[in-house]
């Protein structure tokens, strides 16, 4: 994490705003920047906000995350895409595709395929020159939030740092409302209701998370939209976005996500089925825009083959 500290020695200086100092007289961060990097500060000692008023013989002591280096490869990959603009992209993201490039996964994720997106709108076919496949331009995809690997389902990114900061700032200060939908075994108690808990990372396996009094808070709100005889079928909508948060708290109560590799055990009538848990809409607020904005998609196949085979054996 990047720390700067220095004493404000330019007596001719009139009192200033501490983010403006920071981006138009030190040149450390843009505006944009101190927010999507979380940047801290204290003044003479004591902790303040970028907000705060500064004057010459004031002491600053700064610290920030430092913007990942970026070793992301652009690929032509296709996405479905629900809207664009020249600042943001949404997209409904396949079953399957990780969001993230990792250990065993750098190359086909969706930060891949934006990053190439990205490029070429910048500037026409800079995503298919040789050095821009190798360094990626210093341009980060820019993803606002994650769905698990087998979550299919809506997601947002950025186009540029600032609108990256406005979206984000709209997911930390919990503006943003989620909705999903998922089939789960069995069905709980009451057709609406709301889980609160704590989720923390499971010690005893750091794949997973749990239902832990040490954890950070976590809300679900959920829907019964319709019971077969062993599943039912839910609308649910996180108030938090913990890690794992749905399918921890679905199996939290006795119904367990079907097809959840890491929650849920094998079921018999569904033997292949994959994590039926979708990310249906999304309302939030895009980049120089004041009202929020809905955005959906279409439930997947695997979801009506899986409801298809409840009709049938439910009839």
């Amino acid at each position: 994490m990047p720390v700067f500290s220095c004493i404000i020695e330019n007596k001719t200086l009139n009192p200033v705003r501490l983010d403006r100092y920071i981006s138009e007289n030190l040149s450390l961060l843009s505006r944009s920047q101190i927010k999507a990097r979380k940047l801290t500060a204290k003044v003479n000692g004591k902790d303040v906000k970028i907000s705060r008023i500064v004057k010459p013989g004031d002491r600053l002591e700064l610290d920030w995350i430092d913007s990942p280096p970026v070793d992301i490869i652009p690929q032509n990959i296709p996405l479905e895409i629900v809207y664009e603009d020249t600042r943001c992209v949404v997209i409904n993201k396949a079953q399957g595709m990780v969001v993230h490039p990792g250990a065993g996964n750098r190359q086909g994720t969706l930060a891949n395929a934006l990053l190439y997106r990205r490029l070429n709108k910048d500037g026409c076919g800079k995503a298919d020159d040789a050095e821009a496949r190798n360094t990626g331009l210093n341009v980060r995809p820019g993803i606002v939030h994650r769905l698990d690997k087998d979550t299919s389902g809506i997601i947002i990114a950025a186009y540029d740092e600032e609108s990256h900061a406005f979206l984000a700032d709209q997911f930390k200060t919990r503006k943003v409302r989620k909705k999903y939908i998922a089939i789960v075994q069995g069905a709980p108690k009451e057709n609406k209701g709301r889980i609160e808990t704590c989720i923390a990372r499971d010690n005893a396996n750091r794949k997973r998370f749990k239902v832990s009094a040490n954890g950070k808070t976590a809300v679900t709100l959920y829907k019964v939209i319709k019971i077969w005889r062993g599943y039912s079928f839910l609308l649910l909508s996180p108030r938090t976005g913990r890690t794992h948060q749905l399918r921890v708290h679905l199996r939290h109560i006795g119904c367990p996500i079907l097809g959840d590799p890491v929650y849920s055990g094998a079921d018999k009538n569904f033997p292949g089925a994959l994590l039926m848990l979708h990310s249906k809409s999304i309302s939030i607020t895009l980049p120089a825009e004041e009202k929020a904005r809905d955005f959906s998609s279409d439930m997947p196949e695997r979801f009506s083959q899986v409801i298809k085979k409840l009709e049938m054996t439910n009839g």
